[in-house]
């Protein structure tokens, strides 16, 4: 594996741990050259698993897009990267098995599954998902939705 700081291709890998209910490897790996230390991920490729867009439109699935609305979400939050990174990979996997048997899901659905997971774990992020997913208008919304949780005025 190259090192993303020098380049180099020669390093060790340090620890690997089994993520997603063993669908996944992550390594911690450090540059013999350098010294650096980086993760890698290891993940079964299957088939592209859709999604289905409000508009009708059908996507791939992509990570990396969860992974961007929870850390924007949690950002300055109390929330380690690990917690995010279990997010991450149990809505990843709630999505495939929900959508296992048409490799299709609503992106609706996905969206749900994020906000279920953010209540769980930080409300605070929650709103802040919600706030973008659902579209808030105004600030009546965003009450409405604070006093759904139990934190109403």
């Amino acid at each position: 594996m190259r090192c993303p700081h020098c380049g180099n291709y020669d390093d060790k890998v340090i620890e690997s741990r089994t993520l997603a209910n063993g669908e996944a490897i992550r390594r911690r790996r450090e540059c013999n050259g350098c010294g650096y230390r980086f993760t890698s991920y290891e993940r079964i490729e299957d088939k592209q698993f859709m999604v289905i867009k409000r508009d009708g439109r059908r996507e791939p699935f992509d990570r990396k897009k969860i992974e961007r609305g929870v850390e924007r979400a949690l950002e300055k939050r109390p929330v380690s990267q690990m917690n995010i990174e279990s997010l991450v990979n149990e809505i990843e996997d709630s999505a495939a098995i929900m959508g296992r048997g048409s490799h299709e899901i609503d992106a609706s659905v996905i969206g749900n599954l994020v906000l279920e997971k953010l209540s769980a774990l930080d409300k605070v992020a929650y709103i802040r998902f919600a706030s973008v997913y659902r579209h808030f208008n105004d600030l009546d919304e965003f009450v409405q939705e604070i006093q759904k949780m139990g934190g109403g005025t």
